[in-house]
């Protein structure tokens, strides 16, 4: 099993974003409405792009300086 991190266009599911980020589904779909975390929506599944979430945490951290 591969433990690399997914390539830069490959999308997570909201439980996949849960894990990453030890988050509540309430939290991460907070932060998907208050924009802080991009996503797209492919039918009736919501998605949140990898390189979303790398920007997101790059902006948190950025905010902690």
């Amino acid at each position: 099993m591969s433990t690399a991190m997914p390539g830069p266009h490959e999308v997570l599911t909201v439980p996949e974003v849960m894990k990453a980020l030890r988050l509540s589904r309430f939290k991460v779909y907070d932060l998907i409405r208050s924009r802080q975390l991009r996503s797209i929506t492919i039918g009736r599944s919501r998605r949140v792009p990898v390189d979303a979430l790398r920007t997101f945490i790059e902006n948190q951290l950025s905010e902690d300086d």
